[in-house]
């Protein structure tokens, strides 16, 4: 067809208007909350209301100015329970699924296909959603490859349901310094994280971590952990220190942080002089590393439960941690370290079928208040990432992600093993009454 007779159609349905898209107004939700917990204030707060509009929060106050804010809005009765913001837990592995023994950990990598481990997967992290975790720190996938990026991209396009995300792939450590171990050297076995040795590999590894997705930059600063002369528990380091500091330049260089999985003193040192963000277990810690933890305000994420769960099954030292870990937390309490306690579970380190909040029960025994922590797996979990503008607190502006409880707290802080309720962004996800 010629070009004058072609524009004789096309420019007239060029011309012509197209009727305007319907917007849809974003939902309205009035929460009537009995008490609000709000992550911020001291006290839990009385007969609260929360408006809710799309996926954030526009206004918190008393319920009987509220109440009248916005007659269109939907309204939904809390008023028999306890609400507080989405709980965070900064320290899992929604690729595995227990991991109290060395055959667990292998029967997983050498029987499970990576397919199958991501569709497992789909089920621990709706479980951790129902249990109130409304947003995870996933510290690596344990042989899984990239399958939590895909896990994170799938949540976010709804394609399944799951707490927000944020994840390390592939985690770090060196040469023979991992898991599987122990195999006929005619025999390649899975490796449980990415293995990298020497500085140039090191860089080149890093970028390829943020290249497919990586948040976070996880790194196995020690192993070996045994008791010195000293009376501290020390660890064998599985990098030099050159190594460590390149892992930590080359993450901040791209935009991302480091978290350094360091439980006897020697890894927890060597984490803090590289410049490491988070120290992921931390059970050798002691008051000089405290401190220095405190000046360069660097989290630690204790994983108590976890130490305790697989104690037993795993024999050694693994029985004597969990006393060295009890006094280490009550002495950083002591010591400034509140602000920098962030709540971390190693949820799949156990199964998870266990309660995911049990952690917090441990935390009030070895010293918190109830109110400490909470806010450990609220506010203080969402500084970690930072979220604060987002996530982490029931205020204006905040993503809607909100957990409820019928009991009280911070009378019995048990009560968040049984959560009733979870909205995440404005969505009503479970309600039991």
């Amino acid at each position: 067809m010629p070009p004058s007779v072609l524009a004789r159609y096309i420019l007239p349905l060029a011309l012509v208007a197209l009727p305007a898209v319907a917007q849809e107004a974003p939902a309205r939700t009035l929460i009537h909350a009995g008490r609000l917990i709000d992550g911020v204030a001291e006290q839990a707060l009385p007969d609260q209301g929360i408006l809710v509009e799309g996926e954030r929060i526009v206004r918190v106050g008393p319920w009987a100015e509220l109440r009248t804010a916005d007659a269109g809005a939907t309204i939904l009765d809390l008023s028999g329970m306890t609400v507080l913001p989405g709980l965070i837990d900064n320290h899992t592995h929604v690729l595995l699924q227990g991991d109290i023994t060395s055959e667990d950990y292998d029967e997983q990598l050498l029987k499970e296909s990576i397919p199958y481990r991501t569709i497992r997967a789909t089920m621990a992290a709706r479980t951790a959603l129902d249990h109130g975790f409304t947003t995870l720190r996933d510290l690596e996938t344990e042989g899984a490859m990239y399958a939590d990026v895909d896990l994170r991209t799938a949540i976010n396009r709804g394609v399944i349901p799951g707490p927000r995300l944020f994840v390390a792939t592939r985690a770090f450590s060196a040469t023979g310094m991992y898991p599987l171990s122990g195999y006929s050297w005619e025999l390649k076995v899975p490796e449980g994280v990415q293995i990298v040795d020497g500085v140039d590999n090191i860089r080149r590894a890093v970028r390829e971590q943020v290249k497919y997705g990586a948040d976070w930059i996880k790194v196995y600063v020690d192993r070996r952990y045994y008791i010195g002369e000293d009376g501290r528990l020390h660890s064998w380091l599985n990098f030099t220190e050159e190594e460590l500091r390149t892992f930590v330049e080359e993450a901040h260089r791209l935009g991302r942080k480091a978290a350094a999985h360091a439980i006897g003193w020697d890894g927890i040192d060597a984490a803090l002089r590289a410049g490491f963000n988070t120290i992921e277990h931390g059970v050798g810690l002691t008051p000089d590393l405290m401190d220095r933890m405190v000046r360069q305000k660097v989290y630690w994420c204790p994983t108590i439960y976890v130490v305790a769960y697989v104690a037993e099954g795993r024999g050694g030292i693994w029985p004597r941690l969990v006393d060295i870990e009890r006094q280490a937390f009550g002495e950083a309490l002591k010591r400034g370290m509140l602000p920098y306690i962030s709540y971390g579970t190693d949820a799949g380190g156990y199964a998870w079928t266990e309660p995911q909040a049990r952690e917090l029960a441990y935390m009030v025994r070895y010293g918190m208040t109830p109110m400490q922590a909470i806010r450990s797996a609220t506010s203080v979990a969402a500084r970690l990432l930072d979220q604060s503008r987002n996530l982490g607190a029931v205020v204006a502006g905040r993503y809607a992600d909100l957990i409820a409880v019928r009991g009280d707290p911070l009378a019995d802080i048990s009560e968040l093993e049984r959560v009733r309720f979870v909205m995440k962004g404005g969505a009503t996800v479970r309600l039991e009454r």
